[in-house]
């Protein structure tokens, strides 16, 4: 593909990774650990809290085209830059919280400015940076934020033995607004000298594999897939070491799972060295077909170790390239034209999804058993695997038709 071939902006990429892993390891990684300590402090049920924080994912989520709209208005980088701002002062907002009330406001307000600074306005930086190397720099990213969680959640656990929950996020305001938003403020200042420069050649752009007649049509049917997978993997994540001990792990549940995160850095790594052959709409088939197929597996083998092994790794190394996709694969199909837009509305249908996805397999739990509720996990993954390779074929045909 031209894109390997193509310098790649490595100062964007390596200052967007740092903040990515901030990004999230400050906003996301971090509450799992430190809810108990919010739900003790505010005097309220662990279930409560994690019940205001789908709330935030599914407000968030519904301000995602909001957000993609602005990010092809004003620029990505001028988004990451004031969204930075904003994460530091909403963690400011839940340290100080005294009431739920307030406490829930900033929780919401929080996962929107996630919105803000995390992989889709990362993604939309890379392609408003050079449309043309966007694609590989995406795997890039990711390869580098997939340490996030690596990290943050020793560190966030470490520090609970020394601090609070509210002065933890005092610190990590501090590095929102001390670390990431100076990036963020130098890429877009950085974006501001290049178009100073002379106006964007049409070479740049990136033209997109759907014909304008169909993008519609493919717009609707790769926004469900990606939807679709977003809860399969929602609904697995929320609840994946409690569920592995409960099929009867035991203690081997916590070693297992942590067998996701590095499964999922070794999915990029091994993307951006062999992948560039495989087109996004492949690398969105074979990620779904990756998560589907762990899940199967897990149901099928149940408490045995290798089994849940496999399940661990099959399902990193599908999520790995599923966020990949996330951003190459609306790139392929729309081109570099309003990316922003496109991936802001994509969000919102995977996001709103995800919210729901962590209540719904918890009670499907509780009502069919684990077992069923991973076959019908994974017959809702296939789902969103067949619209994956739908787009692919029918991409394929255009290209074929075209050449």
């Amino acid at each position: 593909m031209p894109e390997a071939r193509t310098t790649i902006s490595l100062p964007t990429i390596s200052a967007l990774g740092l903040t990515q892993i901030v990004g999230y390891g400050t906003l996301y990684y971090s509450f799992s650990i430190l809810a108990p300590g919010m739900a003790k402090d505010l005097g309220i049920t662990l279930e409560q809290v994690f019940g205001v924080f789908s709330i935030s994912l599914f407000v968030g989520g519904l301000s995602a085209p909001m957000i993609g709209k602005q990010m092809d208005s004003i620029g990505a980088a001028t988004v990451l830059t004031i969204g930075s701002i904003l994460s530091a002062l909403t963690l400011v907002l839940c340290a100080w919280s005294p009431s739920l009330a307030v406490f829930a406001l900033a929780i919401v307000l929080l996962e929107v400015s996630s919105g803000m600074v995390q992989y889709q306005a990362a993604f939309a930086a890379l392609v408003e940076n050079d449309p043309k190397t966007a694609s590989r720099s995406i795997t890039y990213l990711t390869l580098i934020a997939g340490f996030a969680s690596t990290i943050f959640w020793p560190i966030s656990a470490a520090l609970m033995g020394y601090l609070s929950w509210r002065e933890i996020y005092l610190v990590f305001a501090a590095l929102n607004l001390f670390l990431c938003m100076p990036l963020h403020f130098w890429m877009m200042r950085k974006g501001k000298r290049a178009k100073a420069g002379g106006p964007v050649r049409e070479r740049e752009r990136v033209i997109g594999a759907v014909a304008p007649e169909g993008r519609r049509s493919a717009m609707i049917v790769v926004s469900a897939a990606f939807a679709i997978l977003g809860f399969t993997l929602a609904s697995i994540l929320a609840h994946m070491v409690p569920m592995l001990g409960n099929v009867g792990l035991g203690t081997a549940a916590v070693v297992v799972g942590s067998l996701f995160g590095p499964a999922q850095v070794l999915s990029r790594l091994i993307n951006m060295i062999f992948g560039t052959s495989l087109s996004p709409p492949m690398l969105a088939v074979i990620s779904a077909a990756l998560m589907v197929a762990g899940i199967v597996i897990l149901a099928v083998t149940g408490s045995w170790l290798p089994g849940a092994v496999a399940f661990a790794i099959c399902l990193g190394l599908g999520s790995g390239i599923n966020s990949i996709a996330q951003g190459s694969l609306p790139l392929y199909l729309f081109g570099s034209d309003g990316y922003g837009s496109i991936t802001g509305k994509m969000a919102a249908a995977r996001l709103a999804m995800g919210a729901a996805a962590p209540f719904v397999f918890a009670v499907a739990m509780e009502q069919v058993g684990i077992g069923l509720s991973l076959f019908a996990t994974a017959a809702l993954g296939m789902v969103g695997m067949a619209a994956f390779a739908s787009v692919a074929m029918t991409t394929r045909r255009s290209l074929v038709a075209a050449g």
